[in-house]
């Protein structure tokens, strides 16, 4: 079937009106860049497929593919394996959802408006803040909006930024800053020590200075640190900054504390947890909320809550700060999409759960990858690598390169720790291992023996 609509006649008249003979004489100047033998190929392609036989070769090809569904998998860095209830895709798949767009007439979408204005209600009781605008794209945008919008609160240009954030993030931060004359102060907050992974938790306070705008804190760390924030706000705020609290996984939320209860100004979070699949990366929803005396140069945009003229309560969007609004030059933010759907996964998700579900999940997460930090602590050759309190994930050094642990584990149908040398070369044998409520025991012992015979295997190689 040709989907260009443009028919025959249709042609002609648009020859006709410009002026020129035929198409190949429109582009006649470009053809002749174009080899002869070149412009109207053959393509030598085979006969089309039934149905059924196209169902079957796409089965054959996904079967390749290593699932999360037949393998262990102790894989975290920034996506995590947790369990969506079913009620959240029940929910988010009725039509009135599922084919709804941004809500720029109010009137036409209150169920859409009221949903982001719950959702706004649940990220502000979650991360322990004031105000919440209606999502971002991704924990990366956020933490990057965050930044951008603490430079905007301060006037200053220096965002100093530990490097125990994703380094994915790291980078989006570098994009969003590049041309605007700010300066991105990566600090290292950890060493090595004997083999042993240290943290240095004076080295961002070392790095604040008259012009810092705002110090980022990630809790837990990249490493799977939980970092004590305790005396961090009332440091940063004595130089004139602000403080920016970031949560690659908000499900540690039901057992740590909520950024506003340590002082932060601005709180981000990826919201991928909450009730959406890992989906190859994406799509994801980027959490978002600030203390109320910002809430005029935050990014994106707020739904709020009304009454009308007949005293009937009514949902609208309160502010807007995109340039195509009403702000035009003097936007704070071009950011466009709010990811209105997976902001809605994450609110029936948090309603479903309650906090003492979400604690629940929590805790769960805890105590199952400390079992599996245990029970890997005990296989020859392999060793925790800190002595620091984590949550579910954490790092373990290897008896050789992780990447080659990993490809052995893959022999046995597991997919291994997180190899920390595609981060740090200096750690090429160290490895970030996660798990959550969805890793089994079972799953935990089998990864454990696979790690015994690897060991085994090294040893005999050496």
């Amino acid at each position: 079937m040709d989907y260009v609509p443009n028919t025959d006649r249709d042609r002609a008249e648009m020859l006709q009106a410009i002026g020129a003979e035929s198409v190949d004489a429109l582009f006649e100047e470009l053809l002749a860049s174009v080899p002869e033998h070149l412009r109207h190929p053959e393509f030598n392609l085979p006969s089309g497929m039934s149905e059924p036989e196209v169902r079957q070769l796409l089965a054959a090809l996904a079967a390749k593919n290593v699932s999360l569904d037949r393998c262990p998998c102790f894989l975290g860095a920034g996506a995590y394996r947790h369990y969506t209830p079913s009620v959240v895709n029940a929910v988010i798949s009725r039509n009135e959802f599922y084919t709804s767009y941004t809500p720029y007439q109010p009137e036409l979408s209150q169920g859409l408006l009221q949903s982001i204005y719950e959702y706004q209600s649940l990220v502000c009781t979650l991360l322990g803040m004031d105000v919440s605008n209606a999502s971002m794209y991704d924990g990366a945008t956020a933490l990057a909006e965050a930044v951008l919008m603490a430079c905007n609160v301060t006037g200053r240009g220096t965002i100093v930024v530990p490097d125990d954030v994703p380094p994915e993030w790291i980078q989006v931060i570098h994009s969003y800053t590049l041309g605007q004359g700010l300066t991105v102060r990566q600090v290292r907050t950890w060493a090595l020590q004997d083999g042993v992974l240290v943290r240095r938790p004076r080295a961002v306070l070392e790095a604040l200075d008259a012009d810092t705008a705002c110090v980022v804190v990630q809790n837990p760390s990249y490493f799977g640190w939980v970092v004590d924030p305790s005396g961090l706000a009332e440091a940063v705020h004595a130089a004139g900054a602000l403080l920016v609290a970031s949560c690659a996984d908000p499900v540690a939320l039901g057992l740590l504390a909520a950024p506003g209860e340590y002082g932060a100004d601005i709180a981000v979070a990826e919201g991928q947890s909450l009730g959406t699949a890992l989906n190859f990366g994406g799509p994801r929803v980027g959490l978002f909320a600030c203390r109320e005396q910002f809430v005029r140069l935050m990014p994106g945009r707020i739904a709020g809550m009304t009454v009308d003229r007949e005293g009937r309560r009514g949902f609208v969007l309160t502010l807007q700060t995109r340039e195509q609004h009403i702000r035009r030059e003097r936007a704070t933010s071009n950011i466009c999409t709010n990811e209105a759907l997976v902001a809605l996964a994450a609110s029936v998700y948090l309603a479903y759960m309650g906090p003492q579900g979400l604690r629940r999940v929590a805790e769960l997460c805890y105590h199952k990858a400390h079992y599996l930090a245990e029970q890997i602590a005990r296989v020859p050759g392999f060793a925790l690598a800190s002595p620091e309190p984590f949550f579910h994930e954490f790092v373990v050094r290897c008896p050789a390169p992780a990447a080659a642990v990993n490809r052995l584990l893959l022999q046995e149908g597991i997919i291994g720790g997180y190899d920390l040398g595609r981060y740090a070369p200096e750690l090429a044998n160290y490895s970030l291992w996660c798990a959550t409520e969805l890793t089994t025991r079972d799953e935990i012992d089998r990864a454990v023996q696979a790690l015994a015979a690897v060991s085994e295997r090294l040893a005999v190689r050496a």
